[in-house]
């Protein structure tokens, strides 16, 4: 049996390029804040090169959008007013960011407070 995936059928920046709603074909809709993106960015900067390698990315609280830019029919690469745009976002992977987010994000905070960093 093949997994059907859901398709965004829309993208849009709001909140002055703080949040990225994302609609998926399926009927789910997502409104993903900028730090959470850059935080979670698939980029090698931030996932490494493999397991163990992951960075835990700090100071990003203010961070915003500054564009959005289409890869193929499969992802979007997102630019960063830091300046990071390494990371190529599938729709796999933002539909992933927007489903697990309740996960995701505690454990984020987690391991900023374990390693004494902070989102400002």
């Amino acid at each position: 049996m093949t997994e059907v995936r859901a398709w965004p059928t829309e993208l849009r920046l709001r909140a002055e390029g703080r949040v990225l709603c994302v609609t998926f074909d399926n009927g789910e809709a997502f409104e993903l804040d900028a730090e959470y993106l850059r935080v979670e960015s698939p980029s090698a900067e931030v996932k490494g090169h493999g397991p163990g390698q992951e960075v835990t990315v700090a100071g990003k609280r203010a961070v915003r959008i500054a564009n959005l830019e289409p890869v193929g029919n499969y992802a979007v690469r997102i630019t960063f007013d830091d300046r990071h745009s390494t990371g190529i976002f599938s729709w796999d992977y933002l539909h992933k960011l927007g489903t697990e987010r309740d996960e995701l994000w505690p454990a984020y905070l987690a391991r900023l407070e374990a390693k004494g960093l902070s989102r400002d």
